[in-house]
């Protein structure tokens, strides 16, 4: 694993600010709301409350998130990715710590809102940390594994997962809550998947009298390939080229600027990839 001063320590930086929000966040809102957000933070707030209410317990959120994250982090460092995997343990520690610590703060009863600026935050603090090549955690280590396993975003299949936890927490707690934290888990996933699209592809389309150029200037931004198509424009009827690629969306806007870098006159047209099979490159977590 190789550091670098600058880009490591901004990692760090923006990782310890994700793990102050999401404190902050677990304890005014989730807290406030008797919510189960889903994935590890749910299954552990559902098992701490559970201790309390049933045998009178008092467990430290830390101890039982640490735990709860003991195999995803396994996965993560087995399949994933050292460097990645080592700043998420830095994500957890800290979250959990905090959410220990941190004093609760009321910031408003309508679970409602809770549910919905509550989910908006958990989200965003998920996209963060994944922009920064960490995660939260729990199942979100799993989510990646299976995206990149299966080529297809899998945050979906993780938030069927996470209605398991939350009728389970219905049996226990009540359905109010348990139907609450459901809008609570689809604001956040909804945020997820509008910030953060390394698993979400784009098709290209560049018509173009510089395919080459075109080409090299995918491959480079990407390490993706291309297909050169033959072409004739028909309102000059003069011979055009159409090169045809799929790329990442979070890499979208910097293929489409790289293209009109090596021929201001392309046409480009990005189309929303909805299914994808074949091999298609993912940039490998550190």
């Amino acid at each position: 694993m190789k550091f670098s001063v600058k880009e490591d320590g901004k990692r760090i930086a923006v990782i310890c600010i994700a793990a102050v929000i999401m404190a902050v966040n677990i304890k005014s809102f989730v807290g406030t709301g008797g919510l189960y957000p889903g994935g590890a933070t749910g299954l552990a707030l559902l098992i701490q409350r559970a201790a309390e209410i049933f045998v009178h317990v008092t467990i430290p959120y830390t101890i039982i998130n640490i735990a709860l994250n003991a195999i995803p982090v396994y996965i993560g460092f087995k399949f994933i990715g050292k460097k990645f995997t080592l700043y998420s343990c830095l994500m957890i520690v800290l979250t959990s710590i905090l959410t220990d610590m941190i004093p609760g703060y009321i910031i408003t009863y309508d679970t409602l809102l809770i549910s919905i600026f509550g989910g908006i935050i958990n989200g965003f603090v998920i996209s963060l940390c994944l922009i920064m090549n960490a995660t939260t955690g729990g199942t979100d280590f799993i989510a990646i594994y299976l995206s990149e396993k299966t080529e297809v975003d899998s945050f979906n299949i993780i938030l069927g997962f996470n209605i398991v936890i939350l009728i389970l927490a219905g049996i226990l707690f009540g359905w109010d809550k348990a139907l609450y934290s459901i809008i609570f888990q689809y604001a956040s996933t909804q945020v997820l998947h509008m910030l953060y699209k390394k698993y979400q592809q784009e098709t290209i389309f560049v018509v173009t009298n510089r395919a080459k150029e075109v080409y090299e200037a995918i491959s480079k931004t990407t390490h993706h390939g291309a297909t050169i198509i033959e072409g004739e424009g028909s309102y000059e009827h003069r011979e055009r080229k159409v090169v045809y690629s799929v790329v990442s969306s979070s890499e979208s806007k910097k293929v489409i600027a790289a293209i009109k870098a090596a021929d201001s006159a392309a046409f480009v047209n990005a189309i929303k990839t909805d299914q994808l099979s074949g091999r298609f490159y993912h940039r490998p977590n550190e």
